[in-house]
């Protein structure tokens, strides 16, 4: 890349288990021999987990957590952009927000760092085929995501029927008609070429259009970063309760791939969309860490193999964050399933305000 291009960005959003790391991850593996993309991640609670998913593919990484990067994270945003702008000299940046993240407010920060050498390119909107009618119902952030993006990609497309699908596809042309509908293809994604170079047109917006800034729900706060606009609390209460799981070698033992599936399967998917993190399974005489991904009742296990990984979570046993609603009924199912006693500290927090 000229040193006098700026750094394209893409940002993904989509609602949480949508399926935004898996595409990103699929993404990599079509990019062209010595393309450099740099990942910046933002997701809920403490536990850094899609970007050590990352940088088991080699690339460059920062996270985010403990807060969205559309309302508090918005000024170390600007400062992790910069961090890997100048660590990596990457040819793109990718932006993964949370599942609760407002499009707008990521995006026009972006087109205010122009002068730092960044450019937006576009933004794209993953969709969870299977669940989108029902998330859709009880996330105002998710219609959101889906009305104000460049393409939405059809993830988990195969996993439904065609009926189906075509009633997903006629809720989000409720939202939105005019945004292509992209299928991702199963493990392969989506083409680079499909996201990549489409100069995004949207939010636009001057800081004397504060009629349009209010028709899109933010205003402009000191510094002339947008917030979401307080009439519209539903984003401050974060849509989602969390459960947060940090045990050690010395107050947890490993269970089994067993146990934990079993626990997993009885976790229902209407009130509980994610839980991810590091887990240590018990394998015959000897244990072992994985990265735990459960979404809407499925799950995947990735055995960890990164040494930096290794390092900083050999500790553990159990570094696992729940997502979802109604979560405080869940606690003591969750610390049962997971075979810790009265004296593990399972940390619930409630409609976590930003």
């Amino acid at each position: 890349m000229a040193v006098d291009q700026p750094i394209p960005v893409t940002v993904f959003t989509g609602f949480l288990g949508s399926g935004k790391t898996t595409t990103i991850l699929s993404l990599l593996k079509r990019l062209p021999e010595g393309y450099n993309l740099c990942l910046l991640k933002n997701e809920f609670g403490d536990t850094e987990v899609d970007s050590e998913l990352a940088r088991e593919s080699n690339i460059g990484v920062q996270e985010m957590i403990n807060g969205c990067m559309c309302c508090v994270l918005v000024g170390q945003m600007k400062l992790a952009l910069l961090e890997l702008k100048e660590k990596y000299k990457p040819d793109r940046i990718v932006v993964e927000t949370s599942g609760s993240a407002f499009p707008a407010p990521i995006a026009w920060q972006i087109r205010e760092m122009e002068s730092d050498g960044f450019a937006l390119d576009s933004i794209a909107t993953v969709v969870d085929c299977v669940n989108f009618v029902g998330y859709e119902d009880t996330s105002y952030t998710a219609k959101l995501q889906a009305q104000y993006t460049d393409v939405i990609l059809l993830n988990k497309h195969e996993l439904v029927t065609e009926r189906e699908l075509d009633t997903v596809i006629d809720h989000i042309n409720d939202l939105n008609t005019d945004t292509p509908k992209i299928k991702c293809e199963g493990t392969k994604g989506v083409s680079p070429d499909v996201l990549f170079g489409l100069d995004t047109k949207l939010f636009q917006l001057s800081m004397d259009k504060t009629h349009e800034a209010e028709e899109l729900m933010f205003t402009t706060v000191p510094g002339g970063a947008p917030a979401a606009h307080d009439d519209h609390g539903k984003h401050h209460e974060n849509e989602v309760d969390l459960i947060q799981v940090f045990e050690t070698v010395d107050t947890a033992k490993p269970i089994t791939s067993d146990e934990l599936t079993s626990f997993l399967e009885k976790l229902p998917k209407e009130d509980i969309f994610r839980v991810k993190g590091f887990v240590r399974l018990q394998e015959g005489d000897e244990n072992r860490l994985y990265i735990l991904n459960h979404s809407f009742g499925r799950h995947t296990l990735t055995a960890v193999t990164n040494a930096e990984t290794l390092a900083k979570t050999s500790k553990y046993v159990f570094k696992l964050t729940v997502m979802g609603m109604g979560l405080r009924m869940y606690i003591e199912i969750v610390r049962k399933g997971l075979k810790l006693d009265e004296s593990c500290n399972v940390k619930f927090t409630a409609a976590h305000r930003h």
